[in-house]
């Protein structure tokens, strides 16, 4: 969304148009006087406040805390709260848990504030409203679908609340929340855009297609199959009504700013160069890159996970050589995942080899140490979403992808699975398509696997939404609709194998998954002390 005023943004922070500073996150009362009758007197100031929701709908940390809580990441230099949650640790008082509560009811915050006062504006266009409003209305929907799904049960409500009000609301359940979600997304579709019509200047604004693609997103994470694949139609073959998408030329360089807002794009979260960047990079990537040392780094699941490039996992592949790992494998590895012996590119096209495995090389910027050295904990680093443009300390200016049409034609081929429909032709639409796209070319890769079983077409669907979607935000939440925590998110978590001489794969934390506590989080200790309404707490959890 870079063509949205972004300064503006920053300068309505620093006036204070909305100071979220009151004692209860469900009512944070504006305290600026220029949010009362004088500040509704014009257009310009009322586009203040959506740039405002636009900024609170998401972020890039919130991706990259996300990828945290899979199998996907390793936090290693610190006991991070996501750290903490996956071991098993967490307790109503964690404060990751009230900090995510916080941000999403500011934003519905900044959302209803504008709902309720923008037919104030005198002489603004009608036809602008009322896109505006539905935008807005988008926002509030993904902020309270994402508030469900880590939360079950949240306090719901379509208007600002007083004080006296936010300390006594309850939790509503989560199916009543999710239904209004689908009510809103249906009514604002005809009031948004299609991407096609969007002028330059309004690249990254909430578009029919984005909406349309939240709906599948949220009965997908419902198992609603029919609806799954009624709503990624809607993108696939009504492309018309929706806006024209399909996937992009190249995976790798889908990531990159001179391709933002490219045809695979249907919704992502803005960046500016020098106004607005993010900085995650610095501790990911390798350090003879210009990161200064590594929190966070990608698994030894994530990088088995990737198949040969005969289509076939590296535990059935007879071609795969355990002492030179990476070769011959899906190329979506080398698009995400920086592995002993990675060609990097230098910003002046020049390549060179990362070395990590320890004894490689004398150059051992990069090289493996020890869990708690400053280098990989794991003996891998982040390539996707490196920007080759950023600025200095690896402050990055690349957009970060909400939603993109390959996650459409995963969901729908997923949901033509599990209704028995996986066909030839689905999965020639779907999973060949984006296989080919990767840069596949065996035909026992890309070719329709015909004598697997429902159960294996069911792991080959899943393993192949990993390898795609890998590092952008969605793996814990496929892992929580599966209801596959105790598979994927119990036991050790390894790195390479560069432990004792390079014979056995590090191994970091054993990782704790409680079955009837883990798919939720606690609502928050500050909360319920507030407001005691708010008990009982998810299952579990102490109130």
């Amino acid at each position: 969304m870079k063509k949205i005023n972004l300064k503006n943004i920053l300068i309505a922070c620093c006036i204070g148009l909305f100071s979220l500073s009151a004692c209860n996150d469900l009512d944070q009362v504006p305290t600026d006087r220029f949010t009362d009758e004088t500040f509704w007197l014009s257009t310009d100031n009322s586009e203040l406040v959506v740039n405002m929701a636009y900024s609170q709908m998401y972020k890039s940390e919130k991706m990259w805390q996300d990828e945290s809580l899979s199998d996907n990441m390793f936090d290693g230099r610190s006991n991070t709260a996501e750290r903490v949650i996956r071991n098993g640790l967490a307790d109503p008082s964690l404060g990751r848990f009230a900090d995510e509560w916080k941000w999403a009811y500011e934003g519905i915050k900044t959302c209803h504030a504008y709902l309720d006062n923008v037919e104030r504006v005198p002489d603004m266009d009608a036809s602008l409203k009322e896109k505006r409003k539905a935008e807005i209305r988008f926002i509030r929907a993904y902020l309270f679908f994402r508030m469900t799904n880590f939360y079950g049960d949240v306090p719901f409500f379509t208007k600002d609340l007083t004080i006296a009000e936010s300390r006594t609301i309850s939790r509503t359940p989560r199916a009543q929340v999710i239904e209004f979600i689908h009510k809103e997304l249906d009514e604002i579709m005809p009031l948004l855009p299609k991407r096609d019509n969007l002028s330059k200047d309004d690249n990254g604004r909430i578009t029919k297609g984005a909406a349309c693609a939240l709906q599948a997103r949220a009965y997908l994470y419902d198992s609603d199959w029919a609806k799954v694949e009624e709503y990624c139609n809607k993108l696939i073959s009504v492309q018309g009504e929706y806006g024209t998408y399909g996937l992009f030329s190249s995976y790798p360089d889908m990531f990159l700013q001179d391709n933002e807002y490219n045809t695979e794009v249907i919704l992502d979260y803005a960046y500016v160069p020098s106004v607005k960047t993010w900085q995650e990079m610095y501790d990911m990537a390798p350090l003879s890159a210009g990161a200064r040392l590594n929190a966070k780094a990608p698994t030894q699941s994530l990088v088995d996970n990737y198949i040969t490039l005969n289509g076939k996992k590296i535990t059935e592949d007879p071609d795969y050589n355990a002492n030179n790992p990476y070769v011959n494998r899906d190329p979506r590895l080398s698009a995400t995942v920086v592995y002993h012996g990675f060609q990097w590119t230098n910003t002046d096209g020049t390549k060179r080899t990362i070395y990590i495995k320890p004894g490689s090389n004398d150059n051992k910027v990069d090289m493996y140490v020890s869990s708690s050295a400053n280098t990989t904990s794991t003996g891998y680093y982040v390539k996707k979403y490196f920007d080759p443009k950023a600025e200095a300390d690896l402050k990055s200016a690349l957009n970060i992808i909400m939603f993109r049409y390959a996650d459409v034609l995963l969901m729908y081929a997923e949901a033509k699975l599990e209704q028995g429909a996986l066909t030839s032709a689905v999965w020639d639409n779907t999973i060949k398509l984006i296989r080919k796209r990767a840069g596949f070319t065996d035909s026992a890769a890309l070719d329709y696997p015909s004598a697997a079983s429902t159960d294996a077409l069911r792991e080959i669907v899943r393993n192949e939404r990993r390898s795609e979607l890998a590092l952008e935000g969605l793996r814990y939440y496929d892992i929580k609709r599966w209801k596959a925590g105790t598979k994927y998110l119990n036991g050790y978590v390894f790195g390479a194998k560069f432990a004792s001489n390079n014979t056995e794969n590090i191994r970091l934390d054993n990782r704790q998954f409680v079955e009837s506590r883990d798919y939720l989080w606690a609502v928050p200790l500050s909360q319920i002390d507030l407001n005691p309404n708010l008990k009982p707490n998810n299952p579990g959890y102490a109130n």
